[in-house]
């Protein structure tokens, strides 16, 4: 087959993958996917689920994979000619896609279909669908209908627009320090920064605005200036206060008009609420009372956290009148001080190897599952492949992409590569595939990669989110693994992982000092445990700042308006600490306005209640070694994990826990009860 993106006979061929594939490729799934839709909407084709998914459900799958592909090479190897394709194809997909849901011929058969002759798995999966089709537009007529088109096609090209400028911004900034300049940061991050300068035949040191390099100048070093200058080019990224030709402040409000025209075409008041039908939260309202009590319980813990650093500021560092860029620096000083440890010394004993196999063994543990190296073509060569069996038999795989590069967008996410799904068109099982990404500094000198501590739950929070998908046992597509499972419960499984970064029993089987192979002392781990909730007043404080300016945002009368003012309004009910007035955060909130958390922001901490809920049922049963009880790991499995989205979160989480969920666990684990 001469084009690797039309071969579906196993995984993608990534190594093959070449940008003039996408077109060609894109062109023969989209007519195959439409020849599906008229077949299946024709007069005389019955109206039975497994009829219609032999046909349409297997067309439109190759076409969701196949561009599944082409959309994660474009956020883990862009290039010119890839973003070129990717962007002459994307308007045809979401046409299609757009049309797909919104087929009036296609919504009246799903309505005809009796939920008797379904399975439970395929009743939840009928029950969405007939959901999704009033959401996509399928009850409008004429001109309402071509218009929420047109609407569907405007905003796919602005949130990929969005998030070009943004990686474009961020990839484009790079500041050759000099030696002195770096006083105090990391050796291993001041040696990276020599080898990117001399890989670039420049001299001094190349300090970029990528996490694993400007995070630990902004912690770490002493340079006043320095960490100014990077501090202003990283808020002010794709916005009015710095390279206009990445300005995203037009494309953003468009969006959010885009976004209530849509609303209003479905017959809703805002986007707020069309965002929420399909999430556990009934309301705008509920959500914001939800953030504002969060906020309220916070805030004294915020304030306190506020005035220590205050305080150790002026009598300890001299520093009178601390402004944003000192912030990580003075609370990473104070954190030394206070509890005896830096993030620094910390890190010499999370090697990514040894992290790597202090994870799996956990999930080999809690879940009764073995982790295998395994082959499959990649797209870059730290890229690695593994599979996951139980009883000897394949349950999932999956790619873990852990290290910075350019052309490699920021943060850590999950996706899936394809589902488990019982194939109405032969009848095999299809198991299900996913990518686990983060952006990980590389090692040097021949080392391994040091990861922080908050690089190791990154790395937990998105295996999470990787098991969910993974060890699935529903075989309908549309509600197997994450399908299907509401957003704001989306992040259960992911945060309910991190907790395991906490327990000695776990943790002292993934560290080795990169130089001395001695796992991480005893002494060292209770005094992070000590600091766990170091500052997590201002740390709730933030995540509810930028919830609640999400939630505000979608549920304004004039989505054109400025949304400066609005953020500030948020800052001055939620925050003690006011950032400087040029800072632009909402111009690279790529989670918002394109990452799919759009009026959805505040799942990671409504997800949270229930993580933490469900954590507290391992501490209560854990061994007298700490380590977690594979009994309650199995319940959990059965009835999370494995259940995915066949049933509501709800129903999920009270057969694991016996209970609706309480918000007292959390409080106690972030040291606010």
């Amino acid at each position: 087959m001469s084009n690797p993106l039309l071969d579906f006979t196993d995984l993608p061929l990534f190594e093959h993958i070449q940008p003039e594939h996408v077109g060609p490729a894109v062109e023969q799934l989209l007519a195959e996917a439409d020849r599906a839709l008229e077949t299946v909407t024709a007069p005389d084709f019955p109206s039975r689920w497994d009829d219609i998914a032999r046909v349409l459900d297997v067309a439109t799958e190759r076409l969701g994979r196949a561009w599944g592909v082409v959309g994660h090479l474009n956020a883990v190897a862009d290039t010119p000619e890839l973003r070129a394709a990717y962007n002459a194809a994307l308007p045809k997909v979401t046409d299609f896609f757009t049309r797909l849901g919104s087929d009036e011929r296609l919504y009246a058969k799903y309505k005809s279909i009796t939920p008797e002759s379904l399975r439970e798995d395929q009743k939840q999966a009928h029950k969405n669908a007939v959901r999704n089709f009033v959401l996509s537009g399928a009850e409008l007529q004429g001109d309402a209908k071509k218009r929420f088109a047109e609407i569907q096609e405007r905003s796919a090209e602005l949130t990929q627009k969005f998030s070009e400028n943004a990686l474009d911004a961020t990839d484009t900034y790079a500041h050759y320090a000099t030696e002195d300049e770096l006083a105090g940061v990391p050796d291993d991050v001041v040696q990276a920064a020599r080898a990117a300068a001399e890989a670039e035949g420049k001299a001094g040191y190349k300090v970029t605005l990528k996490m694993p390099s400007y995070l630990p100048v902004m912690q770490f070093g002493h340079n006043r200036p320095l960490r100014e200058r990077l501090y202003r080019a990283y808020v002010t990224r794709a916005s009015d206060q710095g390279d206009p030709k990445y300005d995203n402040s037009a494309i953003m409000r468009e969006i959010l008009a885009l976004r209530q025209e849509e609303s209003r075409l479905l017959g809703y008041r805002n986007f707020a609420e069309v965002s929420l039908v399909p999430k556990m939260a009934q309301s705008p309202d509920e959500v914001i009372k939800f953030l504002r009590d969060l906020a309220r319980r916070a805030r004294p813990y915020a304030e306190k956290d506020l005035a220590d650093m205050r305080t150790f500021a002026g009598e300890r560092m001299d520093i009178g009148d601390p402004q944003a860029w000192d912030w990580p620096y003075i609370a990473e000083k104070l954190k030394e001080e206070r509890y005896a440890f830096s993030e620094q010394e910390v890190k010499q004993y999370f090697t990514a190897p040894k992290v790597l196999a202090g994870l799996f063994k956990i999930i080999e543990t809690v879940f009764e599952v073995a982790i295998r190296r395994d082959y499959a073509p990649v797209w870059n060569p730290s890229v690695e492949f593994y599979r996951i069996e139980r009883g000897g038999q394949l349950v999932g795989q999956f790619y873990l992409d852990p290290a910075a590069r350019n052309g490699k967008r920021g943060g850590a996410w999950m996706d899936d590569v394809r589902a488990r799904w019982l194939r109405p068109d032969d009848g095999r099982r299809q198991m299900p595939v996913a990518h686990l990404v983060c952006n990980f500094a590389e090692g040097v000198d021949g080392k391994p990669p040091l990861l922080t501590h908050d690089d190791v739950i990154t790395l937990f929070h998105e295996s999470g989110h990787g098991l969910h998908h993974m060890l699935t046992q529903v075989d309908e597509r549309d509600v197997s693994g994450i399908s299907g499972v509401e957003w704001d419960a989306v992040e259960l499984p992911s945060q309910f992982m991190e907790n395991f970064c906490w327990e000695w029993g776990v943790l002292k089987h993934m560290t080795a000092h990169v130089d001395t192979g001695e796992p991480l002392p005893r002494a060292l781990f209770d005094k992070m445990l000590a600091a766990r909730n170091f500052q997590s007043g201002l740390g709730t404080l933030r995540q509810i700042e930028f919830a609640l300016f999400d939630m505000l945002l979608h549920t304004q009368d004039d989505p054109r308006a400025d949304f400066m003012p609005l953020l500030q309004a948020v800052r001055d009910e939620v925050a003690v600490i006011q950032p400087p007035a040029f800072n632009r955060m909402a111009h690279t909130f790529s989670h918002i306005f394109a990452g799919g958390y759009a009026a959805g922001y505040y799942s990671y901490k409504w997800a949270e209640v229930l993580s933490a809920d469900a954590y507290s049922a391992f501490e209560e049963t854990a061994g007298n070694d700490g380590m977690p009880s594979v009994e309650t790991g199995r319940k959990y499995r059965q009835a999370i994990l494995e259940t995915g989205g066949s049933r509501p979160a709800m129903e999920s989480f009270k057969a694991f826990r016996g209970r609706e969920p309480t918000l007292d666990a959390l409080l106690r684990h972030q040291g606010m009860a």
